[in-house]
């Protein structure tokens, strides 16, 4: 049931010129979504957007959450929205298994799509998700995927230095990123512990970030793997009692680029102590380049070019105007937060809609990681053998 909305101007209608937006899914990352659609127009010159809709599937608590987060409407019916020519943007944020679905039905009825990470729970999927792209793309609809950590103002500066050799050849990385939610062995099963939801966890949920992050920093494919994956906690209690959990805890790989490059990769949701621990190094034969998710502000940066004795790690405080991001926001030296990304990401979509230009990442982008983390399961079936995504 959709919560009538009153609509005077109908189809981007003049009156308005906004761009109508629906967000499918209300939770963690409808939140962050709903917040970003709240505030793009008050801090980025893109065209406008109307907050038309958001669904979820109990009608009480979406309406509830579409008040809130400053919503029109609700609705529990996704594709009665997508019949309403109000509508011109869907953001899918629900569990993967409704993914591509959602957003091939969306692409048909004409709608940008922005899909949150990981584009699909297969490569199947993902490919179905491309074609579908790929003829839509046709008639001058965009798609994006979230991958909202290439918003980082440091970590966009950090993909400028190493384009322009500040770092020379690179040579090795290391990406690891490390949450504890799970590693109480009491924590109750949710859709996220299930592959037929969920599709993976650590891998699908975390190394997703961090496989789209080497390919966005060192702007090179993985062209090998080799990995293994781990469940530290087999049984869950679930609503009905003990159950099996059918995914991922943690993964670890290595892998490699088309450009030389060599990646250590770790992801985990048991590490202990460790909330939200994104971390990234880059080593180069001209220096180096490290990254901290809970100082997101800042890049640290070793220029080996330097006399020996005045080298060190410098301390870079991303927050210029000059800085990639940054110029929308606060006066240098007033830090910008996690959701900042979000807001970020809603503006590049939104530019590459009125300027018809591609969109990045695109559904290709998902499709690519995807294949990695597809090759992370194949070389652990395979006691770590190097496999090719």
């Amino acid at each position: 049931m959709t919560t009538p909305v009153p609509d005077p101007t109908g189809d981007r209608g003049p009156a308005t010129g906004a761009l109508g937006v629906a967000v499918l899914g209300h939770s963690f990352m409808g939140k962050a979504h709903s917040n970003a659609w709240r505030n793009v127009n008050a801090f980025y010159p893109v065209p406008r957007v109307a907050q038309k809709v958001l669904v979820g599937r109990d009608a009480g608590h979406v309406a509830e959450s579409a008040r809130q987060y400053g919503w029109e409407g609700s609705s529990t019916d996704w594709r009665s929205v997508l019949e309403r020519p109000d509508i011109h943007l869907v953001d899918i944020c629900t569990p993967g298994h409704l993914h591509a679905e959602m957003a091939v039905a969306a692409l048909e009825a004409g709608k940008h799509v922005l899909v949150e990470k990981p584009l699909a729970n297969t490569v199947a999927e993902a490919e179905r998700m491309v074609a579908a792209a790929a003829d839509a793309r046709t008639r001058g609809v965009r798609t994006m995927v979230g991958f909202n950590y290439r918003r980082v103002p440091a970590l966009a500066l950090a993909r400028t230095m190493i384009a322009e050799g500040r770092v020379g050849e690179v040579r090795q990385a290391r990406v690891s990123y490390l949450q504890d939610w799970l590693a109480d062995e009491h924590a109750p099963m949710s859709w996220r512990l299930r592959r037929e939801t969920a599709g993976s966890g650590a891998l699908g949920d975390l190394a997703s970030h961090a496989v789209d992050q080497v390919r966005f920093l060192l702007d090179s494919p993985v062209t090998s793997v080799s990995g293994t994956v781990g469940t530290f906690v087999p049984t869950r209690e679930g609503a009905d009692g003990p159950e099996s959990v059918t995914v991922d805890d943690a993964a670890w790989a290595t892998l490699r680029t088309a450009s030389g490059a060599v990646v250590s990769l770790e992801v985990t949701r048991c590490a202990t102590g460790r909330k939200n621990a994104f971390e990234i190094e880059v080593y180069g034969s001209l220096g180096g380049l490290r990254f901290d998710l809970e100082r997101l502000n800042e890049l640290r940066f070793f220029d080996a070019t330097l006399p020996e004795d005045v080298r060190g790690w410098s301390r870079v405080l991303v927050t210029e105007e000059s800085h990639p991001y940054v110029g929308a926001w606060w006066p240098a030296g007033h830090v910008l937060g996690w959701d900042h990304t979000f807001t970020s990401q809603a503006a590049d979509f939104l530019r590459a809609i009125d300027t018809g230009t591609p969109a990045a990442p695109d559904f290709q982008d998902g499709l690519a990681v995807q294949r990695v983390l597809h090759a992370v399961t194949q070389s652990a079936a395979r006691s770590g053998a190097a496999v090719a995504p």
